[in-house]
């Protein structure tokens, strides 16, 4: 499965994330970064998702402040990336600006394809979140893939949808250094105006180990409602 073109696919998915990808993340990745002023959301999602240099907590940036969270510190140091995890913004770019995927090697390709995945995972999650998604949003998202999608991903998309909505599980599965890309990402795919969503979110940040008030200052710097009261 091709977890990078599934997961393009998805960030410009009206259904679920209202074209997130061809907002934010078609500039960020497919052009350059863009850089971040007063905690933009596009910025953002390009250190996030490492497409581009990590930036700097004092600059506004997530970099920083991804990397207090992975590595347990409080100093603005850069985010703690996973092998393959510099390829996929620039695979990930590829597939939503429709250019030449870059020339990587496979070990990273497959890295990067796993981490997609698991970031697909989490957005799918975060659509669940509400309790209020029934069958035929579900079908309307799938059918909003598109034909270049396989079979085999469209199974993938629909066996995680029907899949009881587990935080905990969910979050015992994401290796440590992607803690604050899964979260930064779910956070991006929910509105964040019922206390279903809030919940999930609460659980999600202690299954990743993200102590509340970090993951306050990453709601602030995305402009979203704090969810604890630390």
């Amino acid at each position: 499965m091709d977890a990078i073109k599934l997961l393009g696919t998805l960030l410009n998915n009206r259904q679920l994330t209202s074209g997130l990808g061809g907002k934010l993340l078609g500039s960020v990745l497919g052009g350059g970064q863009q850089q971040s002023s007063g905690g933009g959301l596009g910025g953002l999602l390009g250190s996030v998702l490492g497409g581009g240099g990590q930036q700097q907590a004092s600059s506004g940036g997530l970099g920083g402040l991804l990397g207090s969270v992975l590595g347990g510190g409080s100093a603005p140091e850069p985010a703690q990336q996973p092998a393959g995890q510099g390829v996929l913004g620039g695979l990930l770019g590829s597939v939503l600006g429709g250019g030449a995927p870059p020339q990587v090697e496979p070990a990273a390709h497959a890295a990067a394809n796993q981490q997609a995945e698991i970031i697909v995972r989490a957005m799918i999650n975060a659509a669940k979140s509400d309790g209020r998604i029934d069958d035929a949003e579900k079908q309307k998202i799938v059918e909003g893939l598109g034909a270049e999608v396989t079979q085999d991903e469209i199974a993938f998309v629909q066996n995680e949808f029907s899949q009881p909505l587990d935080a905990a599980a969910f979050a015992a599965s994401v290796p440590r250094e992607m803690a604050g890309q899964v979260y930064a990402l779910s956070l991006t795919s929910i509105e964040l105006d019922s206390q279903n969503e809030a919940q999930y979110l609460g659980q999600l940040a202690q299954g990743l180990g993200i102590s509340p008030q970090i993951c306050n200052q990453i709601h602030e710097q995305m402009g979203a409602p704090k969810i604890f009261n630390a």
